[in-house]
């Protein structure tokens, strides 16, 4: 049997299942974002209709947030905005940010407003209600791309840079 390691946080397991496509994100592209106003972990409300109207907008639901963080430049140089997003508060979300030194703002959805508003894809553990990883890119009030479902998700940040290079 191998070993597996909880302590190492970096190397996913070599035996990761790779999720199916189950449709929870299929009706996503092209859809309008909703104008709701979301509270980020430097305490401002962000609307990414908004914001989706003067740059690319890149909203992911947490797949390896330390990979969005270590290509945020580069990222940033494509002209993307980048913000993360859950279903936490945002005293919890802050904790996990000034811990991680990210230079982007993390969003919370706490009220489920924003989930609800695009049918987001979900799942429930121990009583909580969380997103399912995706990522999204947001461009002129709409969803311009989806990636759904992330994997493997150290990936993911990768991912998106790859497809805005081809973009530009």
């Amino acid at each position: 049997m191998t070993e597996v390691r909880s302590d190492d946080l970096h190397t996913l397991p070599k035996d990761l299942p790779v999720p199916s496509d189950d449709g929870a994100a299929r009706h996503l592209a092209h859809m309008m974002v909703p104008p709701i106003a979301l509270t980020s972990t430097r305490g401002r409300e962000v609307v990414l209709a908004d914001e989706s109207q003067q740059a690319r907008v890149v909203v992911y639901a947490y797949p390896r947030t330390g990979a969005f963080r270590d290509l945020h430049a580069e990222l940033s140089r494509l002209g993307a905005r980048v913000y993360g997003l859950s279903t936490q508060t945002t005293e919890y979300q802050r904790e996990m940010a000034e811990r991680l030194h990210l230079p982007f703002e993390v969003l919370s959805d706490a009220g489920l407003r924003f989930q609800r508003a695009l049918k987001l894809p979900t799942f429930e553990v121990a009583g909580m209600m969380l997103l399912k990883r995706l990522t999204l890119v947001l461009s002129r009030g709409e969803v311009e791309h989806v990636l759904y479902p992330v994997f493997p998700p150290d990936q993911s940040a990768r991912q998106v840079l790859d497809w805005l290079r081809a973009k530009v």
